[in-house]
């Protein structure tokens, strides 16, 4: 819904997408990824290429195996150990990058939700981020309809309750307006 609202704003829009049964936009390049390295490869690769806004949607897993197999595995005991190594973060990398958009990140919490934002916002050194309380069952992941607070370093807004493509809107025209005064 983002990547639409950018693209309706007049933005040139590449869309990376996880492995997702979304349509693509009308006037966004589409980036199809399924692993978190290979999404991290490609955000890089864009942001080096040169972009002036980053906004970071996917919830990427903070996790993977250490090892992965080519084949079902088999059982064979009654215990399997899996190791898990840490992913990239990509928009923490994103934000120290040499050739730095404009960053914008997001933070879907169950409690703490503004202290916890407020602490990514600044741990990550991004410009903004959009929070919101996943807990509830009219708001988030499993609704159409969403509530956000935007956070920037001295400032925030309280995007109430409304249709995603609104929200989405609502924050474009506010990421458009918060780069533009940097």
């Amino acid at each position: 819904t983002l990547a639409e609202a950018a693209a309706e704003a007049g933005a040139r829009v590449t869309l990376i997408a996880g492995p997702v049964n979304l349509p693509t936009p009308a006037r966004v390049q589409r980036r199809d990824v399924t692993r978190a390295l290979d999404m991290y490869a490609a955000c890089l690769e864009v942001v080096t290429a040169g972009c002036d806004i980053f906004i970071a949607t996917a919830a990427v897993a903070d996790y993977r195996p250490m090892v992965t197999a080519d084949h079902k595995i088999k059982k064979s005991t009654e215990e399997v150990h899996l190791t898990l190594i840490k992913n990239p973060d990509i928009v923490a990398a994103v934000s120290a990058h040499d050739n730095r958009p404009f960053t914008v990140g997001f933070a879907a919490e169950t409690r703490d939700v503004i202290s916890y934002a407020q602490g990514k916002l600044e741990n990550k050194k991004l410009d903004m981020i959009a929070t919101n309380d996943v807990s509830g069952e009219n708001v988030g992941f499993n609704s159409d309809n969403n509530a956000v607070t935007v956070i920037w370093p001295g400032g925030h807004k309280v995007l109430p309750l409304a249709s995603k493509r609104q929200i989405a809107k609502q924050l474009i025209e506010l990421i458009s307006i918060r780069q533009g005064s940097k």
